[in-house]
Protein backbone atom coordinates (compact mmCIF):
# COMPACT_ATOMS: atom_id res chain seq x y z
CA UNK A 1 0.00 0.00 0.00
CA UNK A 2 1.05 3.48 -0.72
CA UNK A 3 1.45 6.17 1.64
CA UNK A 4 -1.74 8.60 1.24
CA UNK A 5 0.10 11.92 1.79
CA UNK A 6 3.54 11.39 0.00
CA UNK A 7 2.65 8.19 -2.00
CA UNK A 8 6.01 5.94 -0.52
CA UNK A 9 5.36 2.57 0.05
CA UNK A 10 4.51 2.01 3.13
CA UNK A 11 5.49 -1.03 5.40
CA UNK A 12 3.22 -3.25 7.52
CA UNK A 13 4.70 -2.97 11.25
CA UNK A 14 3.00 -5.17 14.18
CA UNK A 15 2.08 -3.24 17.29
CA UNK A 16 0.61 -5.13 20.36
CA UNK A 17 -0.42 -7.80 18.22
CA UNK A 18 -2.31 -4.81 15.63
CA UNK A 19 -1.18 -4.49 11.95
CA UNK A 20 0.12 -0.78 11.14
CA UNK A 21 1.02 0.45 8.19
CA UNK A 22 3.92 2.96 8.48
CA UNK A 23 5.45 5.16 5.98
CA UNK A 24 9.03 5.65 6.37
CA UNK A 25 9.15 8.84 5.02
CA UNK A 26 7.15 10.90 6.13
CA UNK A 27 6.64 8.94 9.67
CA UNK A 28 2.23 8.48 9.39
CA UNK A 29 0.51 6.08 10.37
CA UNK A 30 -2.95 4.13 8.58
CA UNK A 31 -5.06 2.25 10.93
CA UNK A 32 -7.67 -0.05 9.28
CA UNK A 33 -11.25 0.42 10.66
CA UNK A 34 -11.16 -1.48 14.09
CA UNK A 35 -7.45 -1.09 14.54
CA UNK A 36 -7.64 2.08 16.69
CA UNK A 37 -10.53 0.27 18.98
CA UNK A 38 -7.89 -2.70 19.28
CA UNK A 39 -4.92 -0.45 20.26
CA UNK A 40 -7.10 1.25 22.70
CA UNK A 41 -8.25 -1.46 25.00
CA UNK A 42 -7.72 -0.82 28.53
CA UNK A 43 -8.22 2.86 28.14
CA UNK A 44 -10.38 4.19 30.96
CA UNK A 45 -11.90 6.89 28.24
CA UNK A 46 -11.54 4.67 25.55
CA UNK A 47 -15.77 5.01 24.66
CA UNK A 48 -15.61 8.67 25.37
CA UNK A 49 -13.04 9.17 22.90
CA UNK A 50 -14.13 7.17 20.22
CA UNK A 51 -17.47 8.87 20.47
CA UNK A 52 -15.59 12.52 20.12
CA UNK A 53 -14.59 12.22 16.15
CA UNK A 54 -16.52 15.26 14.52
CA UNK A 55 -15.76 16.63 11.53
CA UNK A 56 -13.72 19.67 10.86
CA UNK A 57 -16.23 21.65 8.46
CA UNK A 58 -13.89 24.86 8.66
CA UNK A 59 -10.74 23.46 7.78
CA UNK A 60 -8.25 25.09 5.48
CA UNK A 61 -6.10 21.58 5.27
CA UNK A 62 -5.84 19.96 1.86
CA UNK A 63 -7.81 16.69 1.95
CA UNK A 64 -6.16 13.48 1.24
CA UNK A 65 -7.24 10.07 -0.45
CA UNK A 66 -8.12 6.80 1.35
CA UNK A 67 -5.58 4.39 0.48
CA UNK A 68 -8.21 1.56 0.11
CA UNK A 69 -11.13 3.31 -1.50
CA UNK A 70 -9.38 6.76 -3.14
CA UNK A 71 -11.92 8.71 -1.97
CA UNK A 72 -11.11 11.64 -0.46
CA UNK A 73 -11.25 11.43 3.56
CA UNK A 74 -13.11 13.66 5.79
CA UNK A 75 -10.79 15.93 8.81
CA UNK A 76 -12.29 14.96 12.03
CA UNK A 77 -11.20 16.07 15.71
CA UNK A 78 -10.73 13.23 17.87
CA UNK A 79 -10.65 14.71 21.75
CA UNK A 80 -12.43 17.33 23.36
CA UNK A 81 -11.32 20.93 24.27
CA UNK A 82 -7.57 22.08 24.10
CA UNK A 83 -6.92 18.16 24.08
CA UNK A 84 -7.91 17.25 20.65
CA UNK A 85 -5.84 16.67 17.28
CA UNK A 86 -7.14 16.59 13.91
CA UNK A 87 -7.38 13.09 11.68
CA UNK A 88 -7.66 12.05 8.06
CA UNK A 89 -10.71 9.19 8.34
CA UNK A 90 -12.25 7.54 5.61
CA UNK A 91 -16.22 8.51 4.88
CA UNK A 92 -16.26 4.47 3.95
CA UNK A 93 -15.16 4.24 7.40
CA UNK A 94 -11.95 2.17 5.85
CA UNK A 95 -9.89 3.19 8.67
CA UNK A 96 -8.01 6.43 10.03
CA UNK A 97 -4.73 8.05 8.66
CA UNK A 98 -2.46 9.74 11.83
CA UNK A 99 0.50 12.23 10.37
CA UNK A 100 3.33 11.94 12.48
CA UNK A 101 2.81 11.71 16.16
CA UNK A 102 -0.78 12.40 15.84
CA UNK A 103 -1.38 8.44 16.94
CA UNK A 104 0.73 8.75 20.17
CA UNK A 105 -1.48 12.38 21.26
CA UNK A 106 -4.38 10.39 20.07
CA UNK A 107 -3.15 7.44 22.56
CA UNK A 108 -2.43 10.20 25.39
CA UNK A 109 -5.94 12.06 25.48
CA UNK A 110 -7.22 8.07 25.51
CA UNK A 111 -5.88 8.61 29.19
CA UNK A 112 -3.35 6.02 29.01
CA UNK A 113 -1.27 5.56 31.96
CA UNK A 114 2.45 7.54 30.76
CA UNK A 115 4.27 4.06 31.51
CA UNK A 116 1.49 2.09 29.59
CA UNK A 117 2.95 -0.48 27.31
CA UNK A 118 1.48 0.70 23.58
CA UNK A 119 2.92 4.00 24.19
CA UNK A 120 6.17 2.51 25.34
CA UNK A 121 6.56 0.05 21.92
CA UNK A 122 5.42 3.37 19.84
CA UNK A 123 7.81 5.45 21.14
CA UNK A 124 10.32 2.68 21.19
CA UNK A 125 9.76 1.64 17.34
CA UNK A 126 9.62 5.03 15.82
CA UNK A 127 12.99 5.48 17.55
CA UNK A 128 14.36 2.66 15.72
CA UNK A 129 13.98 0.20 18.59
CA UNK A 130 12.02 -2.88 19.13
CA UNK A 131 10.55 -3.13 15.83
CA UNK A 132 8.41 -6.61 16.47
CA UNK A 133 7.62 -8.03 12.59
CA UNK A 134 8.33 -6.20 9.77
CA UNK A 135 6.27 -6.88 6.00
CA UNK A 136 6.70 -5.03 3.00
CA UNK A 137 3.33 -4.04 1.89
Amino acid sequence: MNCPFCKNPMVILELAEVEIDHCFSCGGIWLDSGELELLLEGSAEKEGLLASFTIDKDTKEKSIKCPICSKRMEKVFCGKGVKRTRLDKCGNNDGIWFDKGELQDVLEIGCFDKNNRILDLLKDMFAGKNIHKVITS
